[in-house]
């Protein structure tokens, strides 16, 4: 039984019964799965610095709090409501990277972060959502008459970012972002021609990228020969997948956690693996896939060629992204600096993962199923034909 009547008028039932329900659903669990594993990886992670135990399972709990508000507030905009936030959010995102090689302190070697209001701030999590929406209105009007160099601004916005990640250096992110960029590009007809060009330019990038900064270079190697280098913490997290069996040891009864620096952030799919077994870790693995083939599904029957190219740009977002993280933790990708998304701890990136899934909500409600009758003095009824409900 439902929580709303579909007759209804507030706007909690307009929503629920036009939001995709599969889609909320999955992310839900993905959701509700990442807390779980934040609460069961991170108090060895806090007991290291000195801080309370559940220090980071209450951060993730307010940061979850406030992903869900931001991402129910954006699922209720119109198309065009979520393209003229992407716009401002995309030239914000771009200055906080500039900020963060101004004002940001190194981590780890690389400066990310930038604080506002005491608060630690990562730009580029929130670049690339709002760097996919615009880029595929942009891919549109190339294919109308109205703007035939609107890629070549896409391009130029891609060099921008890109040159601004190589700086802090996350070449993780950049590697993400021109992958997306390369989607959009193929999926809004580009020739084969041009992507071969492309590639052939990802493939200099990447040499440049491995000459010029010492940390990949030193990645890659370790990869391609694990004797040449150390390897500890990606041979821990696979000690750990391996010794969860089937089953795993139980919640909470894992070690990897106590000897990974990063076990409640990059490396949190070890901890539910081994915690949670091959069960756990397929489930996790399924819930992605299930996730963005249903995004993609939309793709099909949306009339408006922007929009195709936004749901595709960002279920394409999201499944990269959980398919470096999860390569990484299996070691079959060089490490790299990336979340899970929906599941590691960080508060920009549940934030910035909240707000590509309510981009996702509302590119993908059924607006148009929506109407309003009079009928002999009656009270107006909201009217939503059977067929075109999202089930």
């Amino acid at each position: 039984m439902s929580v709303f009547s579909r007759t209804d008028q507030n706007i909690f039932a307009q929503w629920w019964w036009t939001v995709d329900r599969w889609m909320l659903l999955g992310v839900a669990v993905l959701l509700a799965t990442g807390l779980l594993m934040v609460v069961a990886a991170s108090p060895a992670v806090a007991q290291k610095h000195n801080l309370s135990m559940y220090v980071y399972a209450y951060k993730q709990l307010i940061f979850l709090a406030l992903g869900i508000i931001v991402c129910f507030c954006v699922s209720l905009l119109s198309v065009d409501a979520i393209r003229r936030l992407a716009l401002p959010g995309l030239i914000a995102s771009i200055l906080g990277l500039f900020l963060t090689l101004v004002f940001g302190d190194p981590v780890k070697g690389a400066t990310r972060w930038v604080y506002i209001f005491g608060t630690s701030i990562q730009p580029s999590e929130f670049l690339k959502p709002c760097f996919v929406i615009i880029s595929a209105w942009l891919f549109a009007k190339q294919n109308t008459k109205l703007d035939s160099s609107a890629a070549v601004w896409t391009f130029f916005i891609l060099a921008i970012s890109i040159g601004l990640l190589m700086a802090q250096p996350d070449i993780g992110q950049a590697v993400l972002l021109i992958l997306v960029w390369i989607c959009l590009y193929f999926l809004a007809g580009a020739s084969l021609k041009i992507l071969g060009g492309l590639f052939a330019l990802l493939c200099m990038g990447a040499l440049y990228a491995y000459f010029s900064f010492s940390h990949v270079a030193s990645r890659i190697d370790r990869f391609m020969d694990p004797s040449s280098g150390d390897t500890y913490q990606v041979d821990r997290a696979m000690d750990a997948i391996t010794s969860g069996g089937a089953i795993g040891v139980g919640l909470g009864n894992g070690s990897v956690k106590l000897i990974l620096p990063d076990a409640h952030t990059d490396y949190v799919f070890a901890v539910a693996a081994e915690e949670g077994g091959f069960i756990l870790g397929a489930f996790i693995i399924l819930l992605f896939m299930l996730l963005v083939f249903r995004c993609l599904s939309h793709v099909r029957n949306e009339p408006t060629h922007w929009v195709q190219l936004a749901v595709a740009g960002l279920s394409c977002l999201i499944g990269l992204q959980a398919v470096i993280n999860l390569g990484v933790n299996v070691d079959i990708f060089p490490t790299k600096g990336m979340t899970l998304p929906f599941i590691s701890y960080g508060g920009s990136s549940l934030l910035a993962v909240s707000l590509t899934f309510g981009m996702l909500l509302g590119l993908t409600r059924r607006r148009s199923s929506i109407g309003r009758v009079k009928s002999h003095g009656k009270a107006q009824v909201s009217m939503v034909s059977r067929s075109e409900l999202v089930l």
